[in-house]
C-alpha cells in the first residue's frame, strides 16, 4: 500500500527502541512481546494506515530519565504472525520520517505523539540516488569493517543492490551506537547518509568510540 502525504495522521503510536533504526522504503522486522506494545500493535492494526513510529530514546545528562529524540521514522505494519505463546513477529515498511511536536500520554499503556511530516516530503517520493557513490571503494571499506566485526554477508547481493537499498540497509544493520543511528536517520539526503556511514565505519576501524566522534 502506497501512502500519500494526505494519508499521514497527526498522532501516531511511538515505539522507543534503542539502536533499532527504520528508514523510508526499508523493512524492519520486530519481535513484539511486552503487553503495552502488544496493545499498541492491536490498535495500529485497527487503523487504515497501520503506522507505528520508531524513535530513539536519548539519555539526559545528569539524570536517569530518558527522553525521545525529536525525529523518528514511521513504518506501516505489512506482515505479522502470532506465536503460540501470544507474541508477534511483525515487519514494518518504512514510510516517512516525522518530527515529534508533543508527547501524548495517559490514554493508552503505550506512548503516542503528535507529529509533523512537513520536513520530509521526499520520503514518500521515488527511490533516492547517490550520484557521487563510488561502489568499488565503498565495498572494499565495507569488507574490512565486516572482517573487523566478524560479520558475514552475501557480497553478490550487496554488489547488485540499488544505491538506496544498499546504503539504508547497512545503516540499519551495522552495529553502531544509538546516537550514531540517529545521525544516519537525520541525514537530509542519501549522499549525506552514505558520507556519515563511511565516517562511522572508518572511525570504527581506527578503534575510536562514538563518544569521541560526537565531541
Amino acid at each position: 500500500m502506497k501512502l500519500s502525504a494526505a494519508d499521514l495522521p497527526d498522532t501516531i503510536p511511538v515505539f522507543p527502541l534503542p539502536g533499532a533504526l527504520l528508514l523510508p522504503r526499508a523493512r524492519l522486522p520486530l519481535h513484539i512481546f511486552e503487553p503495552r506494545y502488544l496493545a499498541m500493535l492491536e490498535d495500529a492494526l485497527k487503523t487504515p494506515h497501520r503506522l507505528i513510529g520508531m524513535v530513539q530514546p536519548r539519555e539526559v545528562p545528569g539524570s536517569k530519565d530518558r527522553r525521545l529524540h525529536s525525529i523518528g521514522c514511521a513504518g506501516r505494519v505489512s506482515a505479522f504472525s502470532e506465536t503460540e505463546d501470544g507474541r508477534y513477529m511483525i515487519t514494518l515498511n518504512g514510510m516517512s520520517r516525522f518530527r515529534i511536536t508533543r508527547e501524548v500520554s495517559g490514554f493508552t499503556p503505550y506512548l503516542k505523539a503528535d507529529v509533523t511530516w512537513d520536513d520530509f516530503g521526499r520520503d514518500l517520493g521515488k527511490t533516492e540516488e547517490d550520484p557521487g557513490f563510488q561502489r568499488g571503494a565503498f565495498l572494499d571499506l565495507l569488507r574490512r569493517f565486516f572482517e573487523d566485526q566478524d560479520m558475514r554477508t552475501d557480497w553478490d547481493s550487496l554488489s547488485e543492490a540499488e544505491d538506496e537499498l544498499l546504503i539504508n540497509s547497512l545503516s540499519m544493520l551495522c552495529p553502531f551506537d544509538p546516537e550514531d543511528k540517529q545521525a544516519l536517520l537525520e541525514a537530509p539526503s542519501l549522499s549525506t547518509r552514505r558520507e556519515t556511514l563511511v565516517t562511522l565505519i572508518e572511525f570504527a576501524l581506527r578503534g575510536g568510540s562514538s563518544e569521541e566522534l560526537l565531541q
